[in-house]
């Protein structure tokens, strides 16, 4: 680790902590995470899917080496920022047979890496649907209640953090490179499919008691690997085109945001930017102590993912912490980390 990366995060972790006041006691009771691949802790271990990280090189820097599903080497933003607030080391995955209610009360994970808010994006690669995610959630509420009381339950919901990250697949796997989407939409059109989607979900979660809300927003798209490598492929979209599409609908997550702000009593929504600093550490790497921002540290890093990272792993990287990403589209494990400090500042902050 380098000394500049060393001291950047020790700035961050003492900013963080002097905002938030936390010392030692967690803020919040839980985090309740949904979304895809940035968040899944290992749901897609449980279903019939290509789309799984359960195999090694993926976890190789988790506890013990252990693949869990985290599409990474190790940990993700989640569970750094879980162990920020007090609350604990890691997030479980819903579906993980070896967690229990008893880990669950206290953080876990609905998400499926390749699913999207559209529904035709998790049906590419048959994982979870966003909406499927809401229903694990409306199960996870009776368990709780059995499991803390009805007073209790209900105090944990409303209590704990909600993080959401989702909709890259919806661009990258779906409307740019899967016939259907893009012949009923407009790019335009879509994203405002895509937020009536998010709008819909956000306003149910509120009915079942979430009020701490973190919508994160989408990364810089055309920036991953895996869209520099394909960029050259006919038909597919220029990285600049993509680029647009996540802009734009960053725009206008924050603007439901605030509309749902205002329209939700008692809620706090806040969204996260997390295309700008992710952009920065890839234009900026050195500052972050980073060599590579080009490639992933798997295989040959430029189109390897899932399973494909496993048949390359001879070629893959010997020091992922001087990668920005681990496989074409996922960020490593230190990239994470610089990442959730970020979030802390920018976005959990202000829930104090």
């Amino acid at each position: 680790m380098s000394n500049q990366y060393s001291l950047l995060l020790c700035m961050l972790n003492i900013l963080v902590f002097s905002v938030l006041g936390i010392t030692g006691t967690n803020k919040f009771p839980g985090l309740i995470v949904f979304g895809d691949s940035t968040v899944d802790a290992g749901n897609n271990n449980q279903i019939l899917t290509l789309a799984k990280g359960n195999f090694l090189p993926y976890g190789q820097d988790f506890e013990g080496g252990k693949p869990t599903g985290r599409f990474c080497n190790g940990r993700l933003a989640t569970d750094f920022l879980s162990e920020m607030l007090g609350i604990k080391h890691s997030i479980p995955a819903y579906l993980d047979p070896d967690f229990g209610v008893e880990d669950f009360a206290t953080g876990v994970s609905f998400a499926s890496a390749g699913t999207g808010y559209d529904v035709a994006t998790s049906n590419v690669l048959s994982v979870i649907p966003l909406a499927q995610e809401l229903e694990y959630f409306k199960e996870y509420l009776t368990k709780l209640t059995s499991y803390l009381g009805k007073d209790g339950a209900a105090e944990t919901a409303r209590e704990s953090l909600y993080f959401i990250s989702i909709g890259t697949n919806d661009f990258v796997v779906n409307y740019f490179t899967t016939p259907g989407r893009s012949s009923q939409f407009t790019v335009e059109e879509y994203e405002d499919f895509l937020l009536g989607i998010a709008r819909n979900f956000l306003i149910e979660l509120y009915s079942l008691g979430a009020r701490k809300i973190v919508l994160v927003g989408l990364p810089p798209c055309g920036y991953l690997p895996i869209a520099k490598t394909v960029n050259h492929v006919t038909g597919m979209p220029s990285l600049e085109e993509l680029t647009e599409a996540c802009k734009d609908s960053n725009v206008k997550l924050q603007n439901l945001v605030s509309s749902l702000s205002i329209e939700l009593k008692g809620i706090k929504l806040v969204y996260a930017d997390i295309y700008n600093p992710l952009l920065h550490i890839i234009q900026k790497p050195n500052l972050y102590g980073f060599e590579n921002a080009e490639e992933g540290c798997c295989a040959t890093g430029t189109i390897e993912l899932g399973i494909i990272c496993k048949v390359g792993d001879a070629l893959s990287c010997l020091d992922p912490s001087k990668y920005v990403f681990w496989d074409a589209v996922h960020p490593s494990e230190k990239a994470y980390d610089i990442l959730a400090n970020i979030l802390m500042d920018t976005a959990i902050s202000q829930f104090v």
